[in-house]
């Protein structure tokens, strides 16, 4: 009888990996869905124990009072007044930005945006109430006095074993968390390939 032998994983270990890459890249378009994390002022309670957590104590400001016009690009003139009112920097003003029922996801959306082009970092959407968006001043009091404060990490020494390092198993979680999808499918390969060695092996064993 002809003895066939067999090398474990020669071929397997170039073709089956690239098999699942490439099959695994032709999947049907996933629908992409993108959200916005945006804080919202509590509620105010009856007893009004939590008025300091909520917008009512800044409703009374002196804010600038702007239209938002539905699916119109107006970010550059958004972005010029909020500036304007970072420049101005003065006490319990801001801009109430006027929403109703015909702007759309995408008005709101521009806004945020515009938000963080002009770098305002205090804003506020009052959903409760009026369902406006508010840029708030952050008032920088231009006679404060940069207090010193003593440094009390200069010049300390960290030994490396005060340095937290991550363990192995920490590691190899890290790494397949960040894992890609394509990733997952070469390792399904090789485990299948290392269960075809194993098998193979097993076999030439009880042949022989």
């Amino acid at each position: 009888m002809k003895k066939i032998y067999y090398f474990p994983g020669l071929i397997s270990a170039i073709i089956i990996p690239i098999l699942f890459w490439y099959y695994g890249n032709q999947r049907i378009e996933e629908a992409r869905t993108s959200v916005m994390d945006i804080w919202l002022p509590p509620k105010l309670s009856k007893d009004k124990s939590n008025l300091t957590s909520t917008f009512e104590p800044l409703r009374n400001w002196n804010y600038k009072k702007i239209k938002v016009d539905p699916n119109k690009e107006n970010s550059s003139f958004y972005v010029s007044e909020i500036k304007a009112l970072q420049k101005r920097n003065k006490k319990n003003t801001g801009i109430e930005f006027i929403l109703d029922k015909k702007n759309t996801y995408g008005d709101f959306a521009s806004l945020l945006n515009d938000m963080a082009i002009a770098q305002q970092d205090t804003y506020a959407y009052d959903l409760e109430k009026t369902g406006h968006l508010f840029a708030i001043i952050n008032y920088i009091d231009p006679n404060a006095k940069e207090q010193k404060y003593e440094c009390l990490l200069c010049n300390d020494v960290i030994y490396e074993n005060e340095v937290y390092k991550l363990s192995f198993l920490d590691e190899a979680k890290k790494f397949i968390t960040n894992l890609s999808k394509e990733g997952y499918y070469i390792i399904l390969g090789f485990l299948f390939l290392l269960s075809v060695s194993i098998f193979s092996l097993r076999e030439r064993f009880q042949l022989s």
